[in-house]
């Protein structure tokens, strides 16, 4: 056999997750602005979408955004107004540093606490680090 048949016969054997070449997308923010505060309607939806525990989430872009927060089910209303761009930037930074993996960049990864340090584990990988 010579080299591209056996280069070929490799690539038959590979699984399919291996080949896609679709990247991870990151969800936008839908709200709107009423009076002073910021009604986010698909929070909820972002997290389960990235896969991650919404409270950690939302904690995270709450701190960030440094705003009080009232929670009326599926409605999340940010005690301020915030315009929409800033909050996906802060999503974007989320999913950076606690969805995508550091080793291989895929979006594959989950929670694992250890003697109480909560660590970030990629099912891809393998990969674990501490989250910060």
């Amino acid at each position: 056999m010579d080299y591209e048949s056996l280069l070929r016969r490799a690539r038959e054997k590979l699984p399919d997750s291996v080949l896609k070449t679709e990247r991870f997308s990151i969800p936008k923010i839908r709200g709107h602005i009423q009076g002073n505060k910021t009604v986010l309607s698909n929070l909820y939806q972002i997290a389960d979408i990235l896969g991650t525990d919404f409270d950690h989430f939302l904690k995270y872009i709450l701190k960030e955004l440094a705003t009080p927060v009232e929670i009326r089910k599926p409605l999340i209303i940010l005690g301020r107004k915030i315009g929409a761009s800033r909050i996906n930037d802060k999503v974007k930074e989320y999913a950076h540093k606690f969805i995508i993996c550091k080793e291989c960049g895929k979006p594959d990864t989950s929670f694992v606490r250890q003697n109480r340090i909560l660590f970030i584990k990629c099912n891809a990988c393998g990969a674990k680090y501490p989250s910060h």
